[in-house]
């Protein structure tokens, strides 16, 4: 029994030393493509879009960026997931957002609800996307005006803004291979 009680506990301190190992040059990367990820998106939006009073930068793009910077290889981080959800998100939000705007609690929930099982459908998956639906319903009066337009500026825009820093900054680096499918750009196929 004490044996085994020991084989155990060399497993898990093999596990806990794994999954606490610093990767500096994996930090580093993954520092450096969020904050110019985020911050061209944001450069963008304060001195392109300010006049036309357009939020390019949305809460959303931060759980984005924990996906396509952090966890490069997730399904859920590819350009298909990170594109398509964030836009059919944004769509449906909107969509929701005119045909039912009161109450709020009810179009958010049917937002974020059709936009999950939306993203599942078309295998579009991301969880972020979610955010994007309900940004659509409860955000400010400006974002509220822009229409459908909040699908191509911010959510679009802001998407492919991200897609490229990460497909730069995960080719500097030598460790990291992203986008997981070399033929990414073929967005009708998916294959992972």
């Amino acid at each position: 029994m004490r044996t085994r009680l020991q084989r155990h506990a060399r497993q898990i301190k093999v596990v806990v030393y794994k999954e606490t190992l610093f990767d500096y040059k994996e930090h580093c990367w993954t520092f450096l493509g969020a904050f110019l990820g985020i911050g061209l998106v944001g450069l963008l939006s304060q001195y392109q879009l300010a006049p036309v009073d357009a939020p390019l930068l949305i809460g959303s793009f931060g759980a984005s960026s924990v996906l396509v910077y952090g966890v490069i290889n997730s399904p859920l981080a590819q350009p298909r997931n990170l594109v398509g959800g964030h836009v059919l998100s944004a769509f449906i939000g909107v969509t929701i957002h005119h045909l039912l705007p009161q109450p709020m609690w009810l179009a958010a929930a049917l937002a974020v609800a059709l936009a999950i099982v939306g993203m599942q459908i078309t295998k579009t998956l991301h969880p972020p996307g979610g955010a994007t639906a309900l940004i659509a319903i409860i955000g400010s009066p400006q974002l509220k005006a822009l229409g459908y337009w909040y699908v191509v500026v911010p959510v679009l825009v802001g998407a492919l803004l991200l897609l490229l820093v990460a497909v730069v900054i995960n080719k500097l680096a030598p460790s990291r291979h992203y986008p997981a499918n070399k033929n990414w750009y073929r967005f009708w196929q998916r294959s992972y």
